[in-house]
């Protein structure tokens, strides 16, 4: 089997799946179990100053028939007293001493509060230390969390504060309630950061009762913007860590988080540049035994691949990935049917033809029998047809040989200045 040993800026696990700082991690009995069931590490649920959470604080977005698509919460960091969850840390690493513990940490942006915490954290033992920049709830509105993570100033100069006072290796955990997230991981490398972890969870609001006309949650009667994760945000995690992976003035190692479900996601992120992985929202719907799963579904994986070591595959689909103006305008797919497969169910005509470029025909054989087929000559390879067909195979996108050689927006934009400045200079030259 395949090596699954990470070490992610000097922190070190049996390998890449970690239980991020959430419910989960809450307590040394949660996380001891986790780590029984074979998760490689844990982010402990944030400490600083014990807080009172609500009830209720969780509410699940369900889509299609399946369950938990999508997850939003209200809960705030621990509500209890730091010096248990030092007691239970302590506990935990010396009973799992080759298990990663990583431990979250949020205070008022004071730089005696950063020291005076993280002294008390790294005398415990820990392996890590996780700065939470990113609850946009009830923490934010309190001048930390989200609102100290979308000022880049306050990332650096916090970031600083932690690294001038620690002993071991600080990751900065990033808000992704922000327009570009590589101002602030910059940022954070600025303050000396040795890694970043990202997504945090996005504003979100899970939705209103209709019959009642109560926010989900409620708390009495009243509602808050919470935390959205889950599945329904494995895009919008993978675009924004794999921007970090591609930018010079990053250059960090990246702990990948954001709707990590199974064993197949965490390959997309690290193939996107992440060293691990964390899960919060699959672990509470299903429970720690999942991570069986990833673990065999990684090491199965990789020797399909053949690969001796799981930091193989990290950063590989970087290279990749690119900005709109370097993609081939000139390179062409189309869609095609196969009408063997075909259940004539009409779902790809009907959004072809409401919907995008109207190049699928119902066509009549000579014995009666209806089918489609796809105009190639008018197909701009949407993709389309091939996601809503619900049958796995029955629609291909093909790639077609082009008659021009590559050229891309960028390229493209270039030669037309080039000609214009050259038509310039000649009208010019004939005056």
């Amino acid at each position: 089997m395949a090596d699954l040993r990470i070490n992610l800026a000097g922190i070190v696990s049996p390998n890449p799946f970690w239980l991020a700082s959430a419910p989960p991690t809450n307590t040394g009995y949660q996380v001891q179990r986790a780590f029984e069931a074979g998760w490689g590490g844990a982010v402990w649920k944030t400490l600083g100053d014990p807080i009172i959470n609500t009830s209720s604080r969780f509410a699940a977005i369900h889509f299609n028939g399946q369950r938990v698509a999508g997850f939003n919460n209200i809960e705030l960091i621990t509500d209890r007293p730091l010096e248990v969850n030092l007691k239970e840390i302590y506990e935990t690493k010396k009973r799992f001493p080759h298990h990663a513990i990583v431990v979250s940490l949020m205070v008022e942006p004071k730089r005696e509060k950063w020291h005076e915490i993280v002294k008390k954290v790294e005398a415990v033992g820990v392996d890590g230390l996780e700065l939470n920049f990113g609850c946009p709830h009830g923490m934010a509105e309190r001048g930390m969390g989200a609102a100290s993570g979308q000022q880049p100033d306050l990332v650096e100069a916090q970031t600083m504060w932690a690294k001038e006072a620690a002993e071991t290796p600080v990751i900065v955990k990033l808000t992704p309630n922000i327009t570009d997230i590589t101002t602030t991981a910059k940022a954070a490398v600025r303050g000396g950061a040795d890694a970043i972890s990202l997504i945090n969870t996005i504003n979100s609001l899970a939705g209103v009762d209709i019959d009642t006309w109560n926010t989900i949650p409620h708390v009495g009667g009243k509602g808050s913007h919470g935390g959205y994760c889950g599945p329904a945000v494995k895009p919008i995690a993978l675009h924004m860590v794999a921007d970090c992976a591609r930018n010079s003035g990053v250059g960090v190692p990246i702990s990948g988080i954001g709707g990590i479900s199974n064993w197949r996601d965490a390959v997309e992120f690290m193939l996107m540049g992440a060293t691990g992985v964390q899960v919060c929202t699959a672990a509470m719907h299903h429970g720690f035994r999942i991570v069986e799963d990833m673990i065999d579904g990684l090491n199965n994986y990789l020797d399909e691949k053949g690969l001796a070591s799981v930091s193989e595959l990290v950063g590989k689909s970087v290279p990749r990935y690119s900005d709109w103006g370097n993609l081939d305008l000139n390179y062409a797919v189309v869609a095609r049917i196969n009408n063997d497969t075909c259940i004539n169910c009409n779902k790809c005509h009907i959004a072809c033809e409401d919907t995008s470029h109207q190049c699928i025909d119902m066509l009549t054989t000579d014995d009666g029998q209806s089918y489609l087929q796809v105009r190639e000559e008018d197909c701009v390879g949407c993709n389309l047809c091939a996601i809503v067909c619900p049958v796995e195979g029955a629609i291909s996108m093909v790639e077609v040989a082009g008659t021009e050689a590559p050229m891309t927006w960028n390229e493209r934009q270039e030669a037309i200045s080039k000609l214009s400045e050259s038509k310039e200079a000649n009208n010019k030259e004939a005056v």
